[in-house]
Parts: structure tokens; sequence; C-alpha cells
């Protein structure tokens, strides 16, 4: 066939006709009669008429392409109308954004200048064209809800960085973010915006109104008296903030509301589009009317069921009819308003996609009568038409539009051809076909039809005023069991609904991951696989630059199809390969890890990076893996050397392109995310001190370089991807540790890997942040109770209250009925029970691919981190983001599954095969959020006994050198419960204030919810804390040393801290104290009070550490505790002393900073020490603590209200202020408790006057001349320089250089003072 055009015609060599009868038999051309009536029916006149038989031309396929050129030719007034419409506007006649002149501040403008977004604080730009007479309106597409002002403007409008459209007199705008319009002014308008919302901006120049709409409803008249006359012409015109988008539509595409007397800015292509309604008209002629032969007669067809069948009278006449269609077709406005609404009307009788063949037969007439360019043309422009319709489609309560549009993708999807196109050229490259996976939520419930589908509302009391879950079941009443049941009601119905949606969503993937159609080429399933990985690398080589991620919200709906798609034909797979696993047994084998079929870009492994491990295991890849490292690859310093190359050949290329086919990126190489409804190839960077490079349309050099990995799996085929005999594909270098055992087909293990990496980009950080409007719901339902109790306390008398407490109850009520019909819609979309098993399944698959990639030794280092990451971040989410709906106890194999994860844990916090930082800290964070909860506590114990005493053994390592905070917080959870006065789940004094006011500063934010759970101590894990310390005599000094250390640091740190607060409270001009330093200073006390816990449990657990002295260490140890005790009793005892003051302060950000905590801890090491132990132990321990020059006995009466006489006199008059006493804190200590605090003063009273009466006074000569608290009582060899036991053990733990001399010590010896002397 001949390349087509307006003048283009069929050869007579091709189609010449002959009218002999036998001729017509051989080529399948019916008679001359018969072919004349069947032209005559499918060629009808404009208005649908025939001529009488007598009167009409005979026609034949010779003259056929006269008869088609003078029907489309009629009733073509499109010159006269194109004069009307450009009357009343001026400049170009195809309008877009100007991005020469017309714009301040950054922006990112799309390849077809039609959409745009914020790159600054405030930018805007204007249209090229303006109006100044008639009715004018263009649409607006809403990308995403935030800060915006859309409208008009003039020329003369200037606009900067703080004032945009609507904040100068002659621009008006309106604002969906605050519902707000903006003339110089602003008062409320209209409604809030969400995206995929369509404004439409109406202006009326002949009254002089401006008027906005919302998905087709008219927000009213915004203003009126806008200034006219000459010189005053208005231009389309918006401002947004940064990371704001949006797409214009002029009238390049067809109006989604059209107004009735408004006309879009740019004009329809009227001609064409008259062409293009009769052409078809003509397909559906030859599609409607049939020819039998036999009978020859015209027969009527049944359209539904219409195929070519290779008549060659239909055929030709069918190119015929392309010959002039199919450049049509090219145009994104026909295909929208022509092609696009034919191919729907096909669907909507009903049914199965299947039942509906005629799309596939048109499609496939497509491909053979439409030149290739054409039909690459068509198809793409229909699937960018259809994703707009989809993503902009106003949520309605049976989300019919939303099936109507994903019924036709799929109609079209199934043909294989076109699949296939789309795929390799269109999907993830142009259109990023994840959109048609999301499912919007709406914020407008009322225009959603929610009301009507949930016409009773109910929300949960879960929880007290304090904000606290209230576990206490109330009986429900009967009127809330009616309205909780007729809210599960309205429930199901929407979730049915949203299912359907769904399932097709689903069917979408499973085309994409037909791997069986492999004629004409690579089968579906290899060319997604290639695009997917390369939407991958996208996401995870970008996730600074928020304009080319795919939102979290649509991940989160493709994570779920997508799993459900991939389940589909694993299990498709199973039931055919009885040997291969099932998806309930799915994981990612070691080997994908290290042997280079699938591409990780630059994403940390848990070794370190890549070439590092390549260098350093290769040995043992060669010898597990039988893989060898390329000598080259070893010698490339990094990966990022090889890519300069390849960029800078890029860029040499692209600079060598027209400049008319030039699409300029700035910062982006891809269509951004946000304006992904525009669907332009690249995007323009506009920028007000860059507008001389912008002019000429060049490339902006440096600005449009991207550093991104070219992948090599885009040459991949089938054979690489699933192997074939002797090629292991993908699972190439089994290690030996793996089994010999079919798991499933290859392709699939690489979409598993993708769905890992895809939950640990987005998706996590999405369903921790929807949960919001959860917690909003829980805030406005206390609010409500908390008014409605006000409302039956409040006095008759007092009508005012009264009525002003019914004005907040009926706001509270209305925000709830609102809220929980938007949570229903979450709920079923988001954190459903399927939704939930999807993230367990994942979970799970996290687990074993762990348990496998650990059992291959070395090489579990290649295991990239985020496999690890996605195991924690899957379970905190089952924890904390599904519960309200749905309990994870429900889920199959809950307690297994919490007892492997539990055993990840405890081995690889501390595993040496993990380097990297942040993991290690992940890991240390997550073990101590599992130690909180009674559940994840009972499965670390249920796991192997060795792997329990290893990682106690790796928790009391020193402290030194690595992150201990939270290895002190993992041992202080397991210690809750069972010391002095620690059984309280929040402090005292912090009862009355919220919860997320009192949560500790020191501690993340998951284990600041831990903090206020019920104490759960583990008996087993202390049993073998205290076995490792009694057995191992080298780990328990080193580990006390550690904790004494660093408890030495921490609470000197706080004191300075404290005393610069102080300080700047005391000062008289009005300052205020840096809340980061508020913070820092909070965590060292808290961290102080952990540390002293972990004293007390050692001191409790295993006192013979510090008693026994024996042990050559336990009496330093014991007097380091000792002084350390004192001097923490010392500052925090005394009376008006800086601590008292600090505390009296009361600042936000030291609300954790009090007496008790740290009083009590001191308190409970002292009792064992001194009450809780045997009779030697007790002597040893008051020996130590009394012989400390810091010890003063009045902090110990301090701790039960003793306070000294002097204190008490001079304090009297001044304050009436109560001293603390533990007898004040009743609920929290037991009277045995306090009998033991008694008896411990008791004997330190007796023991310390006892002391005073027998010490002899000691000549200065005599003491240390290190401390000179102390008497000499060692001499060093062999340099016989002398000092205390105490001053010297500590000396020797770091350093064997003698204090005075320097010189080397070889030994100490005991030194006793002659007599003689």
């Amino acid at each position: 066939m001949t390349s087509r055009g307006a003048g283009t015609a069929f050869s007579r060599k091709n189609y010449r006709l002959s009218t002999e009868p036998e001729k017509s038999k051989v080529t399948g051309i019916v008679n001359s009669r018969l072919l004349n009536d069947y032209l005559h029916r499918v060629f009808t006149s404009a208005d649908g008429s025939q001529p009488a038989a007598a009167y009409r031309k005979h026609l034949t396929f010779q003259n056929l392409q006269e008869h088609l050129e003078r029907l489309l030719a009629e009733e073509n007034g499109s010159e006269e109308s194109r004069d009307q419409v450009a009357e009343g506007r001026l400049g170009p006649s195809t309008v877009v954004l100007d991005h020469t002149s017309g714009f301040e501040g950054l922006l990112l403008v799309d390849d077809d200048l039609l959409g745009v977004i914020g790159h600054s604080n405030f930018g805007s730009i204007r249209a090229t064209t303006c109006v100044y007479k008639g009715k004018w309106i263009y649409e607006v597409l809403i990308s995403s809800q935030g800060l915006m002002q859309i409208g008009w403007c003039t020329l003369n409008c200037r606009f900067n960085q703080e004032e945009g459209v609507g904040d100068t007199p002659d621009s008006y705008a309106y604002d969906g973010n605050r519902v707000r319009k903006w003339n110089v002014t602003t008062t409320n308008y209209g409604k809030s915006w969400a995206a995929g919302d369509i404004v439409s901006c109406l202006i009326d120049l002949d009254e002089g109104t401006i008027a906005f709409c919302l998905n087709g409803i008219s927000l009213g008249t915004a203003f009126d008296n806008i200034t006219r006359g000459a010189g005053m012409a208005y231009f389309p015109a918006i401002s947004l903030s940064f990371k704001e988008s949006v797409a214009f539509n002029f009238g390049s595409r067809p109006l989604r509301y059209p107004v009735e007397g408004y006309r879009p800015l740019q004009d329809p292509p009227v001609a064409d589009l008259v062409k293009a309604r009769k052409l078809l008209g003509y397909l559906k002629n030859v599609i409607h009317i049939g020819i039998d032969v036999t009978e020859g007669k015209l027969v009527e067809k049944d359209t539904s069921m219409w195929q070519l069948q290779g008549e060659p009278t239909v055929l030709i006449t069918l190119a015929h009819i392309f010959n002039y269609f199919s450049p049509l077709m090219c145009k994104v406005y026909l295909v929208e308003d022509v092609l696009m609404t034919f191919l729907l009307s096909i669907l909507e009788r009903g049914g199965a996609v299947e039942s509906h063949p005629l799309i596939q037969q048109l499609l496939d007439l497509m491909w053979l009568l439409m030149e290739e360019y054409e039909v690459h043309e068509c198809l793409k422009q229909l699937l960018m038409s259809l994703l707009r319709a989809y993503r902009f489609s106003p949520i309605i309560p049976d989300l019919g539009l939303q099936i109507h549009y994903l019924r036709l993708t799929i109609a079209v999807l199934k043909h294989e051809k076109s699949r296939k196109y789309l795929l390799s050229n269109v999907l993830f490259d142009v259109l990023r076909s994840v959109v048609f996976f999301y499912i919007k939520s709406p914020l407008r419930v009322e225009e959603a039809g929610l009301q009507e589908l949930i016409p009773t509302t109910w929300w949960p009391n879960r929880f007290t005023k304090e904000g606290k879950e209230n576990k206490e079941v109330k009986e429900e009443s009967a009127e809330e069991r009616l309205r909780r049941r007729a809210y599960e009601r309205g429930c199901q119905r929407l979730k049915k609904r949203i299912e359907v949606v769904e399932g097709l969503q689903v069917q979408i993937l499973k085309l994409l991951l037909n791997n069986k159609d492999r004629g004409g080429g690579e089968a579906s399933r290899y060319i997604f696989l290639n695009k997917f990985r390369k939407f991958l690398q996208e996401n995870a080589s970008n996730r600074g630059n928020l304009t080319v991620l795919c939102p979290p919200e649509y991940m989160v709906c493709f994570l779920h199809r997508l799993i459900a798609a991939l389940r589909f034909f694993w299990d498709g797979h199973k039931a055919k390969t009885p040997a291969a696993l099932s998806s309930e047994e799915a994981y990612v084998p070691p080997q994908l890890f290290y042997n280079g079929k699938v591409d990780y870009f630059d994403l940390q492994r848990l070794g370190g990076l890549l070439s590092h491990l390549k260098k350093t295991l290769k040995d043992d890849l060669a010898a597990k893996a039988n893989i060898l490292i390329d000598p080259a690859e070893l010698q490339a310093v990094t990966m990022d050397d090889l890519d300069e190359d390849e960029e800078s050949a890029t860029s040499a290329a692209q600079s060598q392109r027209p400049s008319a086919a030039l699409a300029i990126g700035g910062a982006l190489a891809r269509p951004a995310w946000l304006s992904s409804p525009t669907l332009g190839r690249a995007n323009r960077f506009l920028s007000t001190a860059a507008v001389s490079l912008m002019n000429p349309r060049r490339p902006l050099g440096t600005l449009e370089k991207i550093k991104v990995l070219t992948l090599r799996v885009e040459q991949r085929t089938r054979e690489d991807i699933e192997g074939t005999h002797g090629n292991e594909g993908l699972l190439l270098g089994r290690p030996p540790e793996e089994p010999d055992q079919p798991i499933t087909e290859n392709s699939l293990l690489e979409v598993l890997d993708g769905i890992v990496m895809m939950y640990n980009l987005s998706v996590h950080q999405q369903l921790g942040k929807m949960v919001g409007v959860s917690d909003d719901v829980n805030e406005y339902a206390m609010a409500l109770k908390d008014t409605e109790e006000k409302i039956s306390r409040c006095p008759k008398r007092r009508r005012d209250i009264h009525e002003e407490l019914l004005k907040s109850q009926k706001v509270f009520s209305e925000k709830l009925n609102h809220l929980s019909r938007r949570l229903a819609w979450i709920n079923v979309t988001i954190y459903s029970k399927e939704k939930m098993q999807d993230i367990y399944w994942l979970l799970r698959v996290c687990i074993r691919t762990i348990e496998h990639g650990d059992r291959t030794g070395s090489l579990f280092a290649f295991m990239p981190e985020f496999y690890l990451s996605v195991a924690m971040n899957s379970y905190s989410a089952l924890k904390n983001y599904f519960s309200p709906v749905n309990s994870m106890e429900e889920l199959p194999g809950y307690e297994e599954t919490l007892m492997r994860l539990a055993a990840i844990l405890a081995k690889h916090f501390a595993d040496s095969r993990i380097v990297g930082t942040d993991i290690r800290d992940s890991l240390m964070q997550a073990l101590a959020s599992y130690v909180c909860y009674p559940h994840s506590l009972r499965a670390v114990e249920r796991i192997p006994e060795e792997q329990r005493i290893s990682m106690m053994k790796n928790l009391l390592a020193p402290y030194e050198q690595r992150p201990w905070a939270q290895t002190n917080w993992i041992l202080v959870r397991l210690w809750r419960g069972c010391g002095f006065g620690y059984r309280y789940t929040r402090l005292p004094h912090l009862l009355k204030t919220k919860p997320e006011d009192a949560s500790l500063p020191s501690l993340q934010r998951d284990l600041s919810v831990a903090s206020f759970q019920k104490p759960c101590p583990s008996t087993l894990l202390q049993r073998h804390m205290a076995d490792l310390l009694r057995s191992d005599r080298d780990l328990a000094p080193s580990f006390l040393n550690s904790v004494l250390n660093q408890l030495n640091w921490a609470f000197s740190e706080f004191i300075g801290m404290i005393q610069e607060i102080q300080q700047a409270a005391e000062r008289l001009e009005r300052n205020f104290v840096d809340s980061r330093q508020l913070k820092v200073c909070a965590t060292c006390f808290d961290l102080s009070v952990s540390l002293l816990r972990v004293l007390e449990m050692t001191v409790t657990l295993a006192p013979e550490i510090f008693l026994d002295w024996n042990r050559p260490s336990s009496e330093l140890l014991l007097r380091r505790l000792a002084q350390l005790l004192n001097q923490v009793l010392n500052r925090v005892t005394a009376e008006r002393n800086l601590f008292d003051r600090v505390v009296n302060l009361r600042l936000p950000g030291l609300e954790s900073v009090d007496h008790y905590p740290i009083l009590v801890a001191v308190t409970g090491i002292l009792v064992r020490l001194l009450v809780d132990t045997d009779v030697q132990g007790t002597e040893r321990a008051t020996a130590v603590l009394l012989a400390d020059p810091c010890f003063q006995l009045r902090s110990i009466q301090y701790l039960l209200g003793h306070a000294e006489p002097s204190a008490l006199a001079a304090a009297a008059p001044a304050t009436d202020k109560r001293h603390f006493s533990l007898h004040t804190y009743t609920e929290y200590i037991s009277a045995e408790e306090l009998a033991k605090v008694e008896k411990m003063l008791n004997h330190l009273s007796e023991e310390s006057k006892q002391a005073a009466a027998t010490t002899l006074p000691t000549s200065e000569e005599d003491l240390c001349p290190i401390c000179y608290a102390h008497p000499i009582s060692a001499i060093f060899r062999p340099c016989s320089h002398k000092s205390c036991k105490a001053c010297i053990n500590q000396h020797l733990m770091n350093n064997k250089d003698c204090f005075f001399c320097k010189a080397t010590i070889t030994g100490v010896d005991d030194f006793t003072k002659p007599a003689s002397s």
C-alpha cells in the first residue's frame, strides 16, 4: 500500500476489477449490481438518505475514491466557523503555556507545554493566548492537592516568589487548597479540591464575570465587574508552590465538562472532526451490513460477532475508508472524541470483555490497513486518553466510570500485537501504567455517594481521655450495636464495588504477565520484566527527586494487584509442576543476589558495596557458586566511572539531534509523575534567571545529565531469564546449601524480588501515613465524648454555655460522620483483611529469603539491605497499622512467623557480615521494640537456646565503639517489672499529661510508643544473662566497666547542661532555651536512669561480681559503683540544689526529668547491696560505701523525706513545698520495699557512727597521691611508686605506664606501712 495523505489514491493495478463473471469468481469480488448496492448502503450522504436507484450513480471500486472525497467535502463550513471563533481572542491558534517570557520563578513544564510542576516557592506562568471579548473556558487537571491559585491575569500583572495570580489588581484566582478566592484580598469560596479533580475556569467578558466549576459542578460566580475595556485582555494563568503540579486543557482535547455558551480557548479541529465522524459512520455501516453472495442480497449482521473472514469486497471497502481515517487517528482530539467514544459504546452492552470480540477485530484491521507509525501513534493516544479519563473521573457510588475505562483498557491489551507494542514503547515509558492500578480516595464523601452507600456511621470508642487505649471492654448498648452492624453492612457494600475495580486491575496485570504469547517476538512477561526493572531503578535512584518518583499511593495499589497476579501465575505453575513450591512457600533464592542476572542498581548490600564484595569474596563465589569474576571488572574503580562514559556519549548523541525534536530536560529526562496527566515525553526547566538559555530551545547541558545506570537487562530474552538445557538462567550459581528443587518459573522470582523492593521504596511509609485518618477519628470521638459529658453536667441556668456546647457537639458529629465514611473507604482499599494477608505473605517471603541466604555463609553479605528492612517494617505495619481493623493473631502461622522473625533479629543485630550502620541500628531498634510486647517477647524466648544465649552475649559486649543506647534499652526492658519501684507504665509525675507530651525524648518514635506498654520482664533471658556474667570472668568486668563509663559520661553531661539551662533561666532579659538542647539534656537523663537500671539488674542477678573479692576486679567495680552512686545522690538530693531548680521550671521537653526515676534506681542498687545479701557481702558493700569521701548520710535520709533540721528551718518561711519521700509513692513502691529502705538507713546510720568513732586520723603523707581519698595500699614494680589499689587498678585497665615516671608497670604488690614509722 502506498503512503497515504489527503490526495493519495489506491493503485489501479492492485484494485482493478473485472466485469466478467469468471474473473469475479476468481477474485472473490461480488457482481457489479450487488457491489453497487453495497457501496451505496455503506457510503450514505450526510443526512443518511440514499437517492433512488434510478437516479444514483453506479459505484464501483474504480470511482469509489471520487465519490468518497465528494461525500467528505459536503457541509464542511470550517473556514467560516474558524473566522468566527477567532473574534475576541488574540494569540496563536494552538494554545500552550508561555515558556519563553510568561513565567516567574522556577518551573518544570512538560514537553507538550500543557503540564507544569512548581519548582520554587511560588512560581507563576500564563498561557500564550488571551481573550478580550466573549465567553471562554479552559480546564485544569489537578494532579496534587496542595497550594495553587488558578485563574486569569492581564499582561501588566507582575508576579514574584511571594505574590502570584490573584495577588495583583488585575488577576483573579481560585484556591481549592485553602478554599478561597483571590483578587488582592481574599474571601471564602468554593470547595476543597483533591488530586484527580478537574477545575473549569470560565470568564464572561460581556457581563464582566469570572466563575469556576469543580468536576462540572458550578461553584458560583467568583468575581463580577472585572476590569474591561481598551488594552484589557485576560490570559489563563496559575501560581503554584513547590512540587505541586497540574495539566491544562485549553481545547487541544475535548473538554471533560463543557459549559453551554462558553468556548474553549483553542478551536476544536472542526473539519477533521466532521470527516472522522463520517468515516466512522461508514465503518459502522460495513460492520452492520453483510453480503449474502448465494442469495445475491445485502443483510443486516450482528455487530458484536462481526468478523472480516477474508471477504475481498469488504476488505477493499475498508481499505478505502482507512485511507482517509488513518491520518486522522494520529490526532489526540479525534482519538478521544471519535475512536475512544466508539470503542466504549461497544462495551456498554455489559458482559465480559471476552464477549465483545469486535474490538479485537478492529485492532486487527488497524494493524492491517494503517501504516505502522499511524497505528503506533493511534494506540499511544488511545491509551493516554484512557488513562486521563480513568484518573480524572469523579468517584461515583458504583465506580461505573472507572470500571468502564478499565474494561476498554483490558479489551485493547487483549490484542497481542497491540499489547506488545504498548508494553515496549508506551507503558512505563510514557503512560506510567501503574496509574491504572490506583483507586483514588474521595476527599468529599458527599459527591462520591458514600452517604447513600453508608447511611449509618459509627466509630469505636477505644480511647480514654488521656489518649490511651481502653482495655476494659464495655458492654455495647443495643443502639450502638445496631449502628455498628449497619455501618459494617455499608462497608461490605462498598468493599464489593471496589473489589470489582481491583479484579479488573488484576486482569490487566495478568495480560502483561502472559508468557505464552510468543507469536511475533518475545512474550509479554519478559517485556514487562525489563520495563518493570527500569521503573524500579528510576524510583530507587531518584529518591531525593520527588518529580520523578511514583507517588506512594499509586505504589500501594500496584503492590497489592501485582501480588494477586503473581500468586495466580505461581500457583498455576505449581498445578502443572507438582514438584515446584506453592506461593505460600515462596522465597527468593540467594543466587539472584550475586550472580549478576538481576540488577540491584546502587542499592546497598548487607556487606557493603557490590564492587567491594566482588573483590573480597571472589574466592567464596568460585568455591561455593562456581562463579568467576572477570578480572577486568575488578580493575574498574567504581561503577560510576563506567557510567560517566555512557552519559557523555548519550549527551553527545542528543546534541546531534534536530533541534525541532529536542525535549529539553532540566533535572528530568522523563515525564514527571506529578504532571503525568499531560503525559509529555520530557520536561522543560523554566527559570526566570535562565530565560536566555531557554530561548534557543537547546539542551541545558549539565542540568539534563542524569546519573542512571544503563540496564543490561533491556536486551534479555526468555532464555536469559528462564534458562534452557544446561543454562539455569536467573538461578545460575546455586550454592551447596540451597536445595536442588524447582521453586517456580524464574521470571516470577524476579517479579517477587521487585515487589519486595517496591514495599521498601515507598509502600511502608504510605501505610503509616494513611493511619492518620483513623487517628483523626479517635481524636474527634474523644472530643465528642468529652463535649457530651460537659452538656450533661452543664447547669440549666447557663443557657449560653449550653448552646455553645451544642454547636460544638454538632460540629464534632458532622466531622465524625464525614471521617467515618472516608475511613471506611481507606479500610477497604488499604487496610482490609485481604491487604493485610498480602503484607503478611510478603513478611513470610522475606523471612524465608533471609533464612536461605543466611545458610550460604559469607555469601549472605550479597543480599540487599532492603530484605531485612521489609521484614522489620512489614511486621511493624501488621502490628501498628492494621490492628484497629484486623488482628494479626488471626493470621495463619502467626506464632511460628513471630518466632522466626525473632530468631532473625536475635542473630543478625550483631552479625559481622552486616556492615551498614543504618541497617544494624534498624535491627537493634526492631529487637528493642520486639521485647516490649508480651507476644513478641515470648517469641524471643521460644527461639533455640543457643541463639538466645548468643543474643545475650552480644548484648553484654562492651559498650565502647558501638551504638550502646539501644542495647541498654533492650536490657532495661528485660528487667522492667522486676526492679525496685519499677513496675510503672508511666512515671507518676506524668500521669496528667498526654502520652505524646510524655514520650521519652531519647528514644525513637516506635520505642516511645513501646515505653508505655505494661512491663513484661523475661526471667528466662535474665537467667541467661546471669549465667554469662558468672561463667565468663572476662565478660563481666569489661561489660560493667563500659556501663559505669557511660553512666559517668551521661550524668556529667546532664549536670553540665542543666547548669546552662539554669543560667539562661536566671537572666533578666527575655530568652529562650534551644529545644534541641532540652532534648539532648532529657536524653542524657533518660540514659543515666536506664544505665542505673542495668546496674541494678546486674547486682540483683549476679551480686558476686561485686561482692566476691576472689574475683580480680570485684573490689574495683564495687568502689567505682559506690563512687558514682554517691555522686548521683549528692547532686540530686542536696536542698535547693541545681537539679531541684531545673525540675521546678517544668520546661517543655524536660518532662521526664524528675526525682523519682533516678532516685528509685539508685535505691534499688543500694538495697540489693546492703540489705538483700549475705553478711559478708553487706559488710564489704558498707565498708566501700562509707570509705568513699563523697558519701553523705543525709542523701540516704532524703529518700525517706528526712531533711536536715537547718535546711528545714531555712526553707519553712519561704515555701510550704513538700519534700521528696518514697513514702508518697505507695502505688508504685510496696510496703516491703519501703521497709528495706528503712532498714538500710538504720544500718548506714549505725555503721557511719561506728566508723567515725574508730577512724584514726591519717597524715597527708599516707594518703594516695592520686585521689587523696584512700590510704596508700599498693606499690608498683619495678619503679616502686605507690597509690591506693582503686587508682592503680582502674588505671591499668586502659594504660600500663606508671602515673609518675611513665615506666611500664610489670606488677603490683600490696603495701603496708612499716610499724616503726
